[in-house]
């Protein structure tokens, strides 16, 4: 990646415990799919608990460029979402506003209903391995689209009303999932959405679809039926936080030593995630507003891991996490089956001094899709190890946060690069670092 420039780099001065609280709003992986839903509504929504970072933004501008209005609401992180006059945007615009980002592939469904039209630019992400959009237009041709293809994106139209479909995803896309749900509520019939994703994020967004007059039903084979209604109202929903920041945060006071209480983390998302967090040698403690974790001294544990989709252990935990098992006494054993080029990061660890071999073979039980395809998809880490500070380069959201973590358990001064890309899903993290006692400065600006 392009490093660009002083603003865009942090020197990390590590070897000091991260003590101290902070606080995380709603989850990534939710709110800005909510802030897409009120597209369908035909009446204002209000979304709380808004975390301010880039993905948020990014919808924000989409939004307004298809005429909805959205204003900060009552308290701090609400906004008021009013798509009362939604109407077409400029195709340079809509590509300007997207970015790199993914969100702008699920505008297609509201956006067909609304307007009978709809346009996608080329779309980004991070570079964790293959995530193709494929499917999503595939789905949409079966509730009825019509999509060209052209130079600068692709182009949809809906012809007549769309229609429910039946579909079974060969894999429980979390992405694939939201679009079929934000497709099929307002298609004409029902729609059977078989090997469905049911991570809680999923749950909450059907949460919001059902307060504006979805009939959406769960099963437990992970199955999904919505039955298509005519017209859809607004809503008012409290987004659910981010456990993905709070396991984030809960590895950076196992690998630095630290104790950080996070409030807003809820047990009931990241029951998974304790349990490992437990067994690898770390403590917590949970009230009613939020989880203290810490490390409370002695040996880490060397463990076996294996990513999977909810109710399994979540690949976006995975990265944070193997900063500490560096840390943890022993041989620990992680196995990735969701997405391919996640263990790619380690080699800026065994830069740093960890000790981090990667295979092709799958070093666990678990179904994998990647154990004929020749992905180095599997880690074996022997630790404990000293880690040196260095110049990392972030690759990627989680990855970067895991950097991060990584020069503040190692001993010395890191550079790290590219830190703006961890603004995409972890809000004030700068802010945050400061509040922890992390020693963090931008190249001539102080902060901790």
């Amino acid at each position: 990646m392009t490093v660009n420039g002083a603003d865009d780099v942090l020197l990390v001065h590590g070897g000091t415990p991260l003590e101290g609280e902070i606080r995380v709003r709603g989850a990534k992986n939710l709110v800005p799919k909510a802030m897409v839903a009120a597209l369908l509504g035909s009446a204002p929504s209000r979304l709380r608990n808004v975390p301010d970072i880039r993905d948020v933004r990014v919808v924000r501008g989409l939004l307004q460029l298809h005429g909805v209005t959205v204003r900060p609401g009552e308290e701090p992180g609400e906004l008021v979402l009013d798509p009362t006059h939604v109407e077409s945007a400029n195709v340079a615009d809509i590509d300007a506003h997207a970015g790199s980002s993914r969100i702008p592939i699920l505008f297609c469904g509201p956006l067909l209903h609304r307007l009978g039209h709809a346009f996608i630019p080329g779309l980004g992400g991070c570079d964790i391995g293959g995530r193709p959009i494929d499917f999503h237009f595939d789905v949409l041709r079966q509730f009825g689209a019509k999509i060209e293809k052209r130079a600068d994106g692709q182009y949809l139209e809906a012809p007549q009303r769309l229609r429910g479909t039946k579909i079974r995803l060969p894999y429980p896309s979390v992405g694939a999932t939201e679009q079929v749900l934000l497709t099929a509520v307002l298609a004409e019939g029902v729609t059977e959405l078989s090997n469905a994703a049911v991570e809680p994020e999923i749950e909450d967004l059907i949460c919001v679809l059902q307060k504006m007059g979805a009939i959406i039903a769960m099963d437990t084979d992970r199955t999904i039926r919505i039955t298509g209604v005519d017209e859809l109202g607004g809503y008012t929903h409290r987004a659910l936080s981010d456990r993905l920041e709070a396991a984030s945060w809960a590895s950076a006071a196992l690998a630095t030593e630290g104790n950080v209480y996070v409030r807003g983390a809820q047990q009931r998302s990241m029951m998974t995630f304790l349990n490992t967090f437990r067994k690898v040698g770390g403590a917590f403690e949970i009230d009613d507003e939020g989880i203290r974790f810490w490390h409370p001294g002695g040996q880490l544990k060397s463990i076996a891991l294996e990513t999977d989709v909810h109710p399994g252990f979540q690949t976006d935990w995975q990265q944070p996490l193997v900063v500490a098992l560096t840390q943890a006494t022993g041989l620990s054993i992680v196995h990735e089956t969701v997405y391919e080029s996640r263990l790619g990061f380690t080699s800026a660890l065994n830069q740093m001094g960890a000790h981090i071999q990667l295979y092709r073979e799958c070093l666990g039980g678990s179904h994998c899709r990647f154990g004929q395809r020749n992905f180095l998809h599997s880690a074996v880490v022997s630790g404990p190890t000293r880690l040196e500070g260095a110049d990392l380069v972030i690759p990627d959201l989680r990855g970067g946060f895991s950097y991060l973590i990584a020069a503040l358990a190692a001993q010395g001064t890191s550079r790290v690069h590219g830190i703006d890309l961890i603004n995409r899903g972890y809000e004030n993290f700068m802010e945050k670092l400061a509040e922890l006692g992390a020693k963090v400065e931008l190249p001539g600006k102080a902060l901790g």
